[in-house]
């Protein structure tokens, strides 16, 4: 791999945690993710922790704070087991995206994108899979109730794949309000519900349309239903009740890919 060109760290970049003590902010790790948040302009990054043979791979930030350890020392910084190859990268957290931006793009440019909204979608092993399938198949944006949905963290960057720095996430108060504004702007809410009569394919049809996801077990909670426009299921085998919701995101986003409109 090509030496890594990161952007220059934020003017308040500061140390402020060393190996093994807890640190104030998220803290991503592995290759891939760290080298996507580098390459995010809008990204705060704060301290870069990585091995002196990994140091060799990656061009480091001028002014960027740089701890050196072995791989046991990045280990302690990371979930137990957790593949960091090298790297761990502690940053700030995003600024949630303002969904009336969203919305006003969506107007302008004309593109018929997907919107996805989760409800209370809570493992960020799923939140971050889904992510990783919302950019692989040009979603517009993710859509996600502050109370119900994880923070930044490894675990959800690593799941992601780098999709945690480009794809717009909008991180609402009241999601039933949200999808109001969805609803307003033209998005036809499609809710996935495997009890549904209809199937994802024939709800699609040419609409410009926003995926709505609840949680695996409970599904989505009433206020969110209420707000569909329309309830769909995947086409499964009756031999499986249902998929696991960042599977069901992935197809269902696919589906709305595929579409000749």
């Amino acid at each position: 791999m090509a030496p890594h060109m990161g952007r220059r760290p934020h003017p308040k970049n500061a140390a402020r945690s060393t190996t093994g003590q807890k640190s104030p902010y998220p803290r991503l790790y592995g290759r891939h993710a760290v080298f996507a948040a580098l390459d995010n302009p809008e990204r705060i990054f704060r301290k870069l922790h990585v091995t002196h043979a990994t140091a060799k791979t990656i061009v480091i930030p001028k002014g960027l704070t740089v701890q050196y350890g072995d791989d046991g020392d990045l280990g302690r910084l990371v979930p137990a087991d957790a593949p960091h190859q090298g790297f761990v990268l502690e940053v700030e957290p995003l600024e949630s995206v303002w969904l009336g931006d969203v919305l006003a793009e969506a107007a302008a440019d004309g593109a018929n994108r997907p919107i996805i909204v989760l409800d209370q979608v809570t493992d960020p092993h799923n939140v971050g899979a889904i992510m990783r399938s919302a950019v692989a198949f040009n979603a517009r944006a993710l859509v996600t109730q502050d109370r119900h949905a994880p923070g930044e963290s490894g675990v959800l960057a690593r799941s992601a794949s780098g999709a945690l720095e480009t794809l717009p996430w909008c991180r609402v108060v009241n999601l039933a309000r949200a999808l109001d504004e969805i609803g307003d702007a033209g998005f036809w809410r499609i809710g996935l519900d495997g009890e549904a009569d209809a199937e994802l394919e024939s709800a699609l049809a040419s609409t410009q349309p926003c995926l709505v996801l609840g949680a695996e077990g409970e599904g989505m909670r009433p206020l969110t239903r209420e707000r569909c426009d329309q309830l769909a299921k995947l086409p499964i085998s009756e031999a499986m009740e249902s998929l696991n919701v960042s599977n069901a995101a992935a197809i269902a986003l696919y589906a709305a890919a595929r579409r000749k409109l």
